[in-house]
């Protein structure tokens, strides 16, 4: 049970950062020159980065940025993956073995050396930046429906639906969807880690979030140059980005192995 409940809170406390901390009293780009570096004090509990901003302030706009970026990216990805993969293997034939090609190419490249590519070709932007994470994203997506959909298409209650006259989306909906819908949980889920880490490391390379608004990313980036005198710079947004991608790797874990009914119920 505890191996449940602590990255549940966990992702909670994030999820509730990202929503909230807009409406705090905070002042993320707000520069004081006489406080440049300092270190965590009872007035800036993380300390100042290089320009004088509390870098507390700026670790909880970070904690947004990541969120959105994460919860959009995997919903966009998760939606075009999910329809394509589940319509292409449904219909089968030429339609399927074109899918299969495409998702071929894309999994011969490297998934975050195409987002960067794409990323560049269309400018630094957060907008931009999910866009080319849910142009790489789909791919998995789009596989484990056809998977699963090549498995359950031929089930007795598929085949009766379809000599009964049944349509093909209402197929696809009522009796294949929510066959396939667990297994695609269980990626997003672990798709929301791979997410958090593929927008910090844009914004680290330049092509994320612009200043003056932040990035955890961005954040390590310009705290790399100040390692020896200000550590703090790189330790606060590095540890914030380690705690919310293995809670949510360890919330992936669990739900994965309470979906899987031989697991849940001890069969061996």
């Amino acid at each position: 049970m505890m191996r449940f409940w602590i990255p549940l809170i966990l992702l909670f406390s994030w999820c509730a950062i990202a929503l909230l901390g807009p409406t705090w009293p905070l002042s993320p780009s707000h520069i004081d020159l006489t406080n440049i570096l300092s270190g965590p004090g009872s007035d800036a509990w993380l300390g100042y980065d290089d320009l004088g901003r509390p870098m507390g302030d700026r670790l909880i706009i970070g904690a947004r940025t990541s969120f959105m970026v994460a919860i959009s990216v995997v919903l966009l990805a998760l939606a075009i993956g999910t329809t394509l993969g589940t319509f292409t293997a449904f219909i089968g034939g030429w339609v399927d073995h074109v899918m299969v090609r495409i998702i071929d190419v894309f999994l011969a490249f490297p998934g975050i050396l195409l987002a960067i590519a794409l990323a560049g070709l269309m400018g630094p932007s957060i907008n931009n930046v999910v866009i080319a994470l849910a142009s790489v994203g789909w791919v998995g997506y789009a596989r484990l429906a056809r998977a699963q959909v090549l498995t359950f298409k031929t089930r007795d209650h598929v085949v009766a639906a379809q000599a009964l006259g049944a349509q093909p989306m209402r197929i696809i909906v009522w009796h294949l969807v929510p066959l396939i819908s667990a297994p695609l949980i269980v990626e997003a889920s672990f798709g929301i880690a791979g997410v958090v880490i593929a927008e910090a490391g844009l914004s680290f390379l330049g092509l994320g979030v612009q200043p003056p608004a932040a990035s955890w990313g961005s954040m390590i980036r310009d705290g790399a140059r100040y390692m020896l005198v200000a550590p703090h710079m790189v330790v606060a947004p590095g540890i914030a980005l380690m705690i919310v991608v293995l809670a949510v790797n360890l919330l992936g874990d669990w739900l994965r192995d309470w979906m899987d009914v031989k697991t849940s119920r001890g069969y061996q």
